[in-house]
């Protein structure tokens, strides 16, 4: 049954009914209240009946009065039955309220009063007199069971000053209202209306001092009020009467609605074409516009209201009550210019913050037909399709990314592309290179991704010229891709930096997420016409690496770091500020493209599995070992034959596969350093960071256990704490594996292909890598299907780690582009590589291209 949530009144009646002992439980509800009371400084000096000095409870307000009666309402007969038969019971207030006032009366006698109060709250400064005794107590009287409360009701003359006019109400009946001025001559509403209408506005004028005026008269009906008073009602001393129990009725006539926001807008001289404005040093107009009840106020009603003497003043044939402020910001309405990018970036989020104040943003002009365009990047009449040369065809949601580049690059803005690894970045970067057509594409990555950026490019826009600047060859060109590493742009800043680009492109930007890093420090020094970072992690740790990013792409969008961490960052990251979130996503949406696998209208379009290859450059040290190992190897082959040449050719083709996996596995050391000798750990370490830190699952396999295990040694050493299966994994522990693994105990899995490649449901998987070819589609096609299959839900991504310009590098291409003949050919793997000539074989196994 779900929770019913009740006020404390409503309440009682239902405990009481549910206790065993209802006096009891009555009577210590009682006491809670009047604790409560005392606690909260309801309490005054009075005089009994009797004459004897007494605490009671006091002032109350009409909620702490609604709550006794309450309370009252609810005594059982419990509560208040005699022994004496035949006599009625008490009144139940009456009885209640003198109990509250003796509890009341009791807590400041107590030794340990000002020890609970913190200080001597209730100890008297000076004696007191009777007659201040008396004083008291009939106020306290009057607030106890009062019959009538009073308001204010404010009048304004045409064209003379505002009245505050006395109103008494009767409890009892709230419909019931006559002005002070009619009580005093004609009564009613109670014979101690007038006692109890006087006690209050003694009440009130201790909150709001302008009230003792009203005290010092006969009848307190009415007084003129200052413009300094009516400022003071219209900034705060309103709420505070409220408290206190008396309303203020404002006119009707009078509109309070007046608000302030700011206006952007380009200057009258200021040009309409927007990447030369974003170029140059033009600065936007910035100021505040006025509005009553949402309808913005003219010049002239703003000349007229800066002109004002007074908080009230006569517009649209209407009093309009305005604060010291308002009038302030029609005086200096002019603001600080403002450059494009922060106009911009005040537009797209709506709002601003002007010396500590956050206020609502307009944009008028061009800059608001600008804001609205790169806000729906879907609509328009630019509206851009697959360009003719590329050599595939676009998912809808990779169009509308491609639709959505074009336009920001268009308007010389920059571009975040965040999407999901698999979700084809790289392809729409490609089509938006072919689109655009305004000069050669630097694409700056990691080095494990030069290969696939060449192979994409090659694949599905064919004809474009791809260079590389990287290693000893470091050709730049005029048209089509330049392909360069971080490592390598950040050693020859000078020549990368001298060369025009029309785009550079980041790729995993994350790699610049340190914006003081030489890295990034590089990455800015290099001329663009356009920048585009794509990224599938753009926030690992903190917001503070969105705005390198972004800073980069579209530099100024977010101020500087620290005016970003101070306004946005720590709001957003405590979790204390929704709104500001909400803020910072309105800004930054525009300029960020972020879809997930799991996005609607995303999976659907997505195949359930997607494979790819991922080339990666051997070191320095792999080339060496490679060709001495063909060197030699060949040599024995040539001078063998039959049975030996082709143990010969397996023996060879074994340790070329382990040198391109590692050499400490072809050397076999003891205890090597594994970091910085091979490519396809490098490229793993990649995948790793960025499929774990997107919560997501993956199987690695190998054919070798002695790969296996050192891959689990280093990724050990990097704290992530893998699972390792291989052939002689007994079963128990086997069946526990697969359980952490499903469970989400551990994000990696390494697997031994030939152990691990049939009998296991690994659907927690969303990415499989092949760090080894086993040379036979179906050997790995069964490895994959141990995360893809029945029970999988989300799409399964392939990668398959190739060692460039290597034999692994001519089997893949045989495997892609003549797939049925190489089913036939390498059906029984490596051992029918064995029947080639002496020629094919030295064809197979020459390196190629990594030098």
């Amino acid at each position: 049954m779900p929770a019913i949530r009740l006020s404390v009144a409503e309440a009682i009646p239902h405990l009481l009914r549910a206790a065993d002992d209802p006096a009891a439980a009555f009577w210590s509800a009682a006491t809670r209240l009047a604790l409560k009371l005392v606690a909260a400084g309801r309490i005054l000096p009075g005089v009994t009946a009797g004459g004897y000095d007494a605490w009671r409870v006091g002032p109350l307000t009409s909620a702490d009065i609604d709550l006794i009666r309450r309370l009252a309402a609810a005594m059982p007969p419990e509560a208040r039955a005699t022994p004496t038969a035949g006599t009625s019971l008490p009144a139940a207030e009456d009885l209640l309220r003198a109990y509250v006032d003796a509890v009341a009366d009791t807590m400041p006698r107590s030794p340990a009063a000002p020890l609970a109060a913190g200080q001597r709250a209730y100890a008297a400064t000076e004696p007191l007199r009777l007659p201040e005794l008396h004083g008291w107590s009939e106020e306290i009287s009057a607030t106890l069971d009062p019959d009538v409360r009073v308001s204010l009701r404010l009048e304004a003359a045409m064209p003379g000053p505002f009245r505050a006019v006395v109103q008494v109400h009767s409890v009892t009946d709230p419909t019931l209202v006559v002005d002070a001025a009619e009580l005093w001559t004609n009564g009613g509403l109670g014979p101690r209306a007038t006692v109890e209408a006087t006690v209050a506005l003694r009440r009130a004028a201790r909150v709001w001092p302008p009230l003792e005026r009203l005290l010092q008269v006969a009848v307190p009906d009415e007084f003129v009020l200052g413009d300094d008073e009516l400022s003071e009602l219209a900034g705060g001393a309103a709420a505070a009467l409220a408290e206190a129990g008396v309303d203020v009725h404002w006119p009707r006539e009078l509109v309070r609605e007046l608000s302030a926001r700011t206006i952007i807008g380009p200057s009258e001289d200021a040009p309409s074409d927007l990447a030369g404005f974003l170029g140059g040093d033009e600065l936007l107009t910035f100021r505040w516009q006025l509005a009553a009840g949402g309808d913005p106020l003219t010049e002239a009603e703003l000349d007229q209201l800066a002109e004002a003497q007074r908080p009230v003043v006569r517009l649209r044939d209407r009093w309009m009550l305005v604060s010291p402020d308002l009038i302030r910001k029609a005086r200096e309405r002019d603001l600080k210019p403002l450059s494009a990018l922060d106009a911009l970036g005040a537009a797209l989020g709506g709002s601003t913050d002007i010396d500590g104040e956050h206020v609502d943003v307009v944009t008028t002009g061009w800059l608001e037909a600008l804001r609205r365009r790169i806000a729906d990047p879907d609509s328009g009449a630019d509206l851009v399709d697959a360009p003719a040369g590329l050599a595939a065809n676009l998912r809808d949601y990779q169009l509308r990314g491609l639709r959505w580049l074009a336009r920001m690059t268009s308007l010389g803005l920059g571009a975040c592309l965040a999407d999901d690894m698999g979700l084809g970045k790289t392809i729409t970067l490609i089509a938006l290179h072919l689109h655009r057509q305004t000069g050669p594409t630097l694409v700056v990555c990691p080095a494990s991704l030069l290969g696939n950026w060449q192979r994409e490019i090659a694949r599905f826009a064919p004809g474009v010229a791809v260079r590389r600047f990287h290693g000893t060859e470091r050709a730049l060109d005029d048209n089509g891709f330049v392909l360069t590493t971080y490592g390598t742009m950040r050693r020859d800043t000078a020549t990368l930096a001298g060369h025009r680009w029309g785009m550079v492109v980041a790729d995993e930007a994350q790699h610049v997420k340190n914006p003081s890093s030489q890295t990034a420090k590089a990455l800015r020094t290099i001329r663009h016409g356009a920048r585009v970072a794509l990224t599938g992690t753009p926030v690992e740790n903190n917001l503070s690496e969105l705005w390198a990013i972004l800073d980069w792409t579209t530099p100024g969008l977010l101020g500087s770091l620290g005016a970003f961490r101070s306004r946005w960052a720590s709001a957003i990251e405590s979790g204390e500020d929704p709104v500001a979130a909400q803020r910072f996503a309105r800004l930054v949406r525009p300029f960020l493209l972020r879809r997930k696998k799991s996005d609607p209208g995303i999976a659907p379009e997505l195949p359930a599995k997607t494979e790819t290859d991922r080339p990666v450059p051997l070191s320095r040290e792999q080339i060496t070992l490679y060709e001495a190992v063909v060197r030699e190897s060949m040599a024995q082959i040539r001078a063998s034959s039959a049975i030996a040449r082709r143990g010969l050719i397996l023996k060879l083709l074994t340790g070329l596969k382990q040198i391109c996996n590692h050499p400490a596995q072809y050397l076999r050391e003891d205890d090597p350093v594994l970091a910085g000798r091979s490519g396809k750990l490098e490229l793993l370490d990649e995948l790793v960071d960025t499929i774990t830190a997107g919560d997501g699952a993956m199987l690695v396999f190998t054919q070798y256990v002695a790969m296996a295990r050192l891959l689990d040694r280093h990724l050990t050493d990097r704290g992530l704490s893998p699972l390792l299966l291989h052939g002689g994994t007994p079963v128990a522990q086997r069946d526990e594996m697969v359980r952490r693994f499903q469970a989400g105990e551990a994000p990696v899995f390494l697997l031994s292909l030939k152990a691990a490649g049939t009998g296991l449901n690994l659907t927690r998987a969303d990415h499989v890598v092949h760090y080894d070819r086993w040379w036979n589609p179906a050997v790995e096609e069964q490895a994959t299907d141990r995360a893809y299959r029945i029970g999988q839900t989300k799409p399964v991504q392939v990668h398959r780690l190739i060692a460039e310009g290597t034999v692994e590098d001519r089997i893949s291409a045989l495997l892609q582009s003549k797939r049925q003949l190489a089913d036939a050919v390498l059906s029984s793997g490596e051992t029918a590589l064995t029947e080639l000539s002496d020629r094919e074989l030295a064809d197979l196994v020459e390196l190629r291209g990594s030098r």
